[in-house]
């Protein structure tokens, strides 16, 4: 027999019956692929040689953990183990009288041609399909079907097995997945050694990855600017076995850095063991900006107002001693030039002072201005600014 032949006769066939059905509507129009799965091992003897009779047989039938349903080659139930009496709610009695077709959602007369040509060639065959229960509901099964030669008669043996629960559970994670690549905060999972093994799209934006690959692999501490600071947070938590969370400063592979908020918490297995830990990253630049820009805002407000208030408390002061200069430029001694110069130049810088005031107290918008340049010593002194008055 040739290697190809020998290939084809120990592969497995599976057929999909479920894709225009559900639960809720019934069995309705149907679609069926089949698919030629991976080589299994070796061959099996098709013949087994067994007689309904046999109580080894009947105890292996009824000890099976799946529905079993034994049928002839046109589908006529002949047995049915305590399982399938189980899964399709009713008697065994009943069972035997029923066809394949009114158990198996789209199984027909086309589909029992399909099973004895593929298991001719003693190939497996596997079916997806919804099964029928006698009170009208269905639910979801994996059935495995194989060849029987039972006192030289074709007995087919189909396996019934519920995964109504694996179905949900991967539900479950298809939703949850869905939910974790669609988020807007960054999430990531490292091991144990810190590598990182998933990435959802918000961490490739964030960090300006063009694809996962160019980032899994590498350890969690090169996203982020301070590494000591990271490895001796994230190896408390992981001694810990607890969760952290905190404003670090985040570095994007072209050195630019940006403020994130991160939270940490340890990833374990079903038996509670830490087996790496989960990142969630969220970008707070706009947020930090804001609030710097909030705080520059502010500062300005109390330095205006600090303005008007010093404005207000010299004012009077100020015209007080521009009148009181007057009066004296008026009686002092015209016969002593050098008093009266010395009087006329307070009075000018009395009126000086009034006009800065008056500047002062009309200051909308707080700005500097260079007043001394910086040192060119090597002292390393910074320029004095005072403030732009106009």
């Amino acid at each position: 027999m040739a290697d190809s032949d020998k290939k084809k006769m120990s592969q497995t066939m599976r057929i999909n019956l479920i894709s225009d059905i559900s639960p809720e509507h019934g069995a309705q129009r149907r679609k069926r692929v089949v698919v030629t799965e991976s080589e299994l091992p070796g061959g099996r003897d098709a013949s087994m040689g067994l007689s309904p009779e046999d109580s080894t047989y009947q105890q292996l039938l009824h000890s099976l953990y799946d529905a079993a349903l034994i049928t002839d080659g046109s589908g006529a139930v002949l047995d049915a183990n305590v399982r399938a009496v189980d899964f399709f709610g009713c008697a065994h009695k009943e069972l035997v009288s029923l066809g394949i077709g009114a158990l198996i959602s789209g199984a027909d007369e086309e589909l029992m041609r399909m099973l004895i040509e593929n298991l001719r060639n003693q190939r497996f065959t596997l079916i997806q399909a919804y099964c029928m229960r006698r009170d009208g509901t269905f639910f979801p099964s994996e059935i495995a079907v194989s060849r029987l030669q039972v006192e030289g008669k074709l007995r087919l043996c189909f396996y019934v097995r519920d995964i109504t629960l694996r179905l949900e559970a991967e539900e479950k994670l298809r939703t949850e997945h869905c939910a974790i690549q669609n988020a807007g905060n960054g999430i990531a999972v490292a091991n144990v050694a810190g590598e990182l093994t998933y990435v959802n799209p918000a961490v490739l934006r964030m960090w300006g990855f063009f694809d996962a690959d160019a980032v899994v692999g590498q350890n969690v501490y090169t996203l982020l600017e301070d590494r000591e600071r990271a490895e001796r947070t994230l190896r408390d938590v992981t001694a810990g076995g607890g969760s952290w969370e905190g404003e670090v400063r985040a570095q994007r592979p072209n050195g630019e850095k940006f403020d994130v908020q991160m939270s940490a918490a340890c990833n374990r297995n079903s038996e509670g063991d830490i087996t790496g830990m989960i990142f969630s990253f969220t970008d707070i630049s706009d947020r930090k900006r804001a609030q710097e820009a909030e705080k520059e805002a502010e500062r300005h407000r109390v330095m205006l107002e600090s303005l008007g208030a010093a404005c207000h408390h010299l004012g009077q002061p100020a015209t007080v001693l521009l009148a009181n200069l007057g009066v004296m430029q008026d009686k002092v001694d015209k016969s002593d030039p050098a008093v009266r110069e010395l009087v006329q130049m307070s009075t000018e810088a009395a009126e000086a002072l009034g006009t800065i005031l008056h500047k002062l107290n009309e200051v909308t918008e707080y700005k500097t201005t260079q007043y001394l340049s910086p040192a060119r010593d090597g002292s390393g002194e910074k320029e004095s600014r005072i403030l732009d008055i106009g």
